[in-house]
Formats: C-alpha cells, sequence, structure tokens
C-alpha cells in the first residue's frame, strides 16, 4: 500500500507540473504578441505602397515645377502654324533678342568666375 501511495503521489505531482508547464505555455501563446508575421507582411505591404504613392507624388509635383519654371523663362509656345509672314518675323526678332541677351547674361558670368579663379 505504500508503494501505491507513492506513486499516487508522483503521478499527482507530474500532473501538477505539467499543468503548470501548459499554463505558461498557453500564457506565452497569448502573450505571443501583436505583430504576427501576417501582419507584419501586410505592414510592409502598405509602407511599400505608401511610398510608392508618396515618389509618384513628388515626381508629379517636380514636373509640376519643372513646367512653370521652363514657362517662365521661355513664356508661353507661340502658334506659329496659322501666323502670317510678319508675326513669324516679329516672334523670330524676339526669339533672336532673348537669346542674345542670354548670351550676353552668360559670357558676363563666366567672366565673373575666371577672375575669381585667379
Amino acid at each position: 500500500m505504500g508503494d501505491d501511495e507513492k506513486q499516487a503521489e508522483i503521478d499527482r505531482k507530474k500532473a501538477e507540473v505539467r499543468r503548470r508547464l501548459e499554463e505558461q505555455a498557453a500564457g506565452k501563446k497569448a502573450k505571443k504578441g501583436f505583430m504576427t508575421p501576417e501582419r507584419k507582411k501586410k505592414l510592409r505591404l502598405l509602407l511599400r505602397k505608401k511610398a510608392a504613392e508618396e515618389l509618384k507624388k513628388e515626381q508629379e509635383r517636380k514636373a509640376a515645377e519643372r513646367r512653370k519654371v521652363i514657362d517662365e523663362r521661355c513664356g508661353q509656345p507661340k502658334d506659329l502654324d496659322s501666323a502670317s509672314e510678319d508675326t513669324l518675323l516679329a516672334i523670330c526678332q524676339a526669339y533672336y533678342e532673348k537669346v542674345n541677351s542670354l548670351e550676353s547674361e552668360k559670357y558676363d558670368m563666366e567672366k565673373e568666375v575666371e577672375y575669381k579663379d585667379y
């Protein structure tokens, strides 16, 4: 009878230890974390989409800024197809004057840089 009691006591202790280990394992599973692999994958995908959208918006903004600067510097495109000969001459003269003034400014700046270098 003593052996049976000892065996029962051992079994009871083993069952209690097993129960505690299972509770700890269940607790660890419950505490596994907020970021499961599926959530991480979804978050990465969303971040990539957001970054792509931001990049696209930035490119569009830069393109609009570039067009604006070109329009400021060059003016609006002229309608050459329906223009008369006098109008075409006036347009060519205006372009010639614009190019001439820009070349003059460019030359002045180059000489200024040359003098600063020496």
